[in-house]
């Protein structure tokens, strides 16, 4: 456990690299800014592989316990963990290109209010905002020769979290045919976007007591086998070497992760 506190201490202080040198050379001076040597070899080794850090919780586990069952349950652990790591990656980068997006709209709009041509000022917009991905060389080609717009924007919108370029391709046929203002549409996109963004994060806020109570109910059989250990009861020998011990493992293990399931079902329910 001390072991496992370590890592996860060391983790937390290499989570942000950037602001840690900075606070060490504010602290320490030009004369020493030599990062942590531990802080840079944990940094260098799980940079964009951490669910591997399952492995070395795992060995120690399987050290302490004179068994290779939790080296089987580290193996198993990686591929969960990973999953979790990517999906967790992928929404936040939906959340980054829907906040573009609502960037590009505002960008768009002062650019149109300061007396640019619509496509002239998607051009001046689009390369500040970020929020076009891949589809950004067809959508700008289209606007500085003046192809479908449009149509270029509906195919940018396929993207993960690029939904309001299909308000804004919308907006600008409307505009383009109707004689409506360009600018008051995507004025309003915008604000529905922002109300969109505002709405989520109340909701986030709203649910982190749930997933906080879900995170201690994972912990809970750690803090006892913790305290077994501390009374001198040696919890994981008995798990691991005797039958009942290997029954309630088993037993317990399927409970757990029945439980966590269920917990953030419940949870992802309430987000959806």
């Amino acid at each position: 456990m001390a072991g496992c506190a370590g890592l996860a201490g060391g983790l937390a202080v290499a989570r942000d690299p950037g602001a840690r040198r900075a606070r060490s050379l504010m602290r320490r001076g030009p004369a020493d800014r030599r990062g942590p040597a531990v802080g840079m070899l944990l940094r260098t080794l799980f940079e964009g592989r951490r669910e591997w850090l399952c492995a070395p919780v795992a060995a120690l586990l399987a050290v302490l316990g004179d068994s290779v069952l939790p080296l089987l349950a580290g193996a198993v652990a990686v591929p969960l963990v990973r999953r979790w790591l990517r999906r967790r990656v992928r929404r936040r980068a939906r959340e980054r290109a829907t906040d573009a997006v609502m960037t590009l709209c505002g960008a768009v709009v002062g650019e149109l209010r300061a007396g640019r041509e619509p496509g002239e000022a998607l051009l001046a917009a689009a390369g500040s905002a970020g929020a076009l991905g891949a589809a950004e060389p067809a959508v700008l080609a289209a606007a500085r020769f003046g192809g479908d717009v449009p149509g270029a924007l509906r195919q940018a919108a396929a993207g993960p979290g690029l939904g309001g370029l299909a308000g804004m391709a919308a907006c600008w046929r409307v505009a383009a045919d109707g004689g409506a203002g360009l600018a008051a549409g995507l004025a309003r996109l915008e604000s529905a976007l922002r109300g969109e963004r505002r709405r989520r994060e109340e909701l986030r806020a709203q649910l982190a007591g749930a997933w906080s109570t879900v995170a201690v109910l994972a912990l809970l059989p750690v803090v006892g086998l913790g305290l077994g250990a501390a009374l001198g009861a040696d919890p994981l020998h008995v798990l691991l070497h005797s039958p009942g011990g290997l029954v309630c493992l088993a037993a317990g293990g399927l409970l757990e992760a029945a439980g966590l399931f269920w917990a953030t079902r419940i949870v992802r329910a309430g987000e959806a």
